[in-house]
């Protein structure tokens, strides 16, 4: 039976303390413009939740070499200076990620946790107390997604985006590996129990009553979820892959397997059987429905009804196409046009295969429930991968979704995982002709979801609307070329487009007058993402973004 110990004195300092820090999603709007440089937009000192030593020292080697007055620097490399500082070190510093680290927390005997001024309870690690011998399990819960949204609640997916600018540091930082491991941990609870959902409640240990997500109001969902645990519960194949994301950035930058235990194998095993499950068509042989999962909104619901009993448009296979694997949902949580989405497809191949690595690697390749896991992973990753290339591409085009049945959806969302993402998750060369030429059609005309006006170009996606490229499109467009130009570009799209402010919008409205209207949400995600991008300009690239052509690397 778990012994937690009170957090009452704890939580009362924090709710005065936090009177006195200003409101993040206001702060984060306020341009603080500079003649030559972007404006300043970590959270103030006093109001960041957690001290990153190895995100700071990363931060400051860099502004370093972006600021320094003798470079010369041009207006759009001191823009994505200042950029890649804040939009880096928001993620870990700023309120959604610090928050979910300072809220959710449960002493552990006689482990006292420093109250900062604006930031709460801080303790190194969040450990849970058992009145058997004090054994600790390591958890952490991380708020993911709008920073004005007033709920409380982690993503999978979001997860994943906000830790990989970070996956770099976590062999430099004990601290950090310490609460990577420790989100891994929490999920794996979150997969094992509901793999078909992608975003989640705090843990009980927490404290903290759930979040009514109205979204999940007169929502209909099979297999049945219980609302204290599961936030919301559409499902996407790329949520399962962040975890998987994390799992193998936590490993290979540690090798530490700890995390590798009984309930981190439940969780890869869901993750399989629901493989299995939604590659599956929708009518077996003999025209019986096959269903595993389906959600649709009820009269009256915010999520609208979905075709088919909840099941979507219908899914089939031919000898070509065996081996995709159905989403209901997209990356951007809206309804899928088709099951077969290719570029998560592509994030799964990538990351089964990733997966074969790392349990190879560790020593841990073993049977669980009766599985060889292993070699599951490894059939699965060939056979999707085999299958995005025998049954998506048409006249050397990769089609976003397909139906297994002869339809196919041409078009790209700015949310990762996209087509425009392929090479960011490895799943291809960025040179490869057939991305070369897909790249060319989604940043046209072509691509339904491309907009261009006046400040700003890029993809957005149906999640808002049509006139409303996303700023991280333009990121991912950066990850996925080589030509010096078009990268700096592409900064400068980014970086005009702030108009002060240093952490990337959501999404920018081009209207048809093509005036730049920002939108109020603020994602860390995006921010994490930008982070990633000038880390990887860094080592790739160090000759656009620093006035010399040394590449860096965090800790040389």
């Amino acid at each position: 039976m778990l012994a937690i110990l009170p957090l009452i004195s704890a939580l009362a300092v924090l709710a005065q303390a936090q009177s006195q820090c200003p409101d993040f999603a206001v702060y984060s709007q306020a341009s603080t413009a500079f003649s030559r440089t972007a404006g300043i937009q970590r959270s103030i000192a006093h109001a960041r939740s957690l001290a990153d030593a190895s995100g700071q020292s990363v931060n400051g080697t860099a502004a370093a070499a972006i600021h320094a007055p003798e470079s010369g620097l041009s207006n759009v490399q001191q823009h994505g200076g200042r950029e890649s500082g804040d939009g880096y070190e928001s993620t870990y510093q700023g309120s959604r990620f610090g928050a979910a680290v300072r809220e959710h927390v449960s002493q552990y005997a006689g482990h006292d946790c420093e109250v900062l001024q604006c930031g709460g309870c801080v303790p190194e690690i969040v450990k849970i107390a058992y009145e058997d011998g004090f054994q600790t399990e390591n958890l952490a819960f991380i708020i993911t997604g709008d920073i004005t949204a007033s709920d409380r609640a982690q993503w999978l997916r979001d997860t994943a985006n906000q830790f990989a600018a970070y996956s770099s540091l976590i062999s430099l930082d004990p601290s950090l590996a310490v609460l990577m491991k420790a989100v891994i941990n929490n999920e794996a609870r979150y997969v094992s129990q509901y793999p078909y959902c992608g975003s989640f409640q705090p843990p009980p240990e927490s404290g903290l009553a759930p979040s009514l997500n109205g979204h999940a109001v007169l929502v209909e969902v099979n297999p049945p979820v219980n609302n204290q645990t599961v936030f919301e519960c559409k499902y996407e194949i790329d949520s399962l892959c962040g975890f998987l994301k994390l799992s193998r950035s936590y490993y290979s930058e540690t090798k530490d397997v700890s995390f590798m235990d009984s309930k981190w194998f439940d969780a890869i095993d869901q993750i399989l059987t629901v493989v299995d499950h939604q590659s599956q068509a929708s009518f077996d042989a003999d025209f019986n429905w096959i269903s595993y999962y389906n959600f649709t909104g009820l009269d009256g619901s915010l999520e609208p009804a979905v075709a088919n009993g909840g099941n979507g448009e219908p899914k089939g296979y031919t000898g070509k196409t065996l081996g995709m694997v159905g989403t209901h949902h997209r990356p951007s949580d809206d309804l899928s046009t088709y099951a077969f989405l290719t570029p998560a497809n592509a994030m799964l191949s990538v990351e089964l295969g990733n997966l074969v690595t790392i349990l190879t690697e560790s020593g841990k390749s073993k049977t669980s429930r009766g599985k060889n896991v292993t070699a599951l992973a490894k059939t699965w990753s060939k056979r999707v991968h085999d299958a995005i290339w025998n049954s998506t591409v048409v006249n050397n085009i990769f089609a976003y979704e397909t139906n297994g049945l002869g339809s196919r959806y041409v078009m790209d969302d700015a949310n990762v995982p996209s087509l425009l993402s392929l090479p960011y998750l490895g799943f291809l060369d960025m040179h490869n002709p057939t991305y070369v030429a897909t790249r060319k059609l989604l940043l046209s005309r072509m691509n339904p979801y491309f907009a261009a006006g006046k400040n700003f170009s890029g993809i957005g996606g149906p999640h808002v609307d049509a006139w409303n490229p996303w700023p991280m499109s333009q990121i991912t467009a950066i990850f996925g070329t080589d030509d010096d130009k078009e990268i700096l570009d592409r900064l400068s799209l980014i970086a005009k487009a702030q108009h002060g402010r240093t952490r990337p919008d959501t999404r920018v409205a081009e209207h048809l007058q093509f005036h730049l209207v920002h939108s109020p949400v603020v994602r860390l995600g995006a921010n994490s993402y930008f982070g990633e991008m000038m880390l990887d300009l860094a080592k790739r690239k160090p000759g656009l973004i620093f006035h010399n052509s040394t590449a860096y690397t965090p800790g040389h």
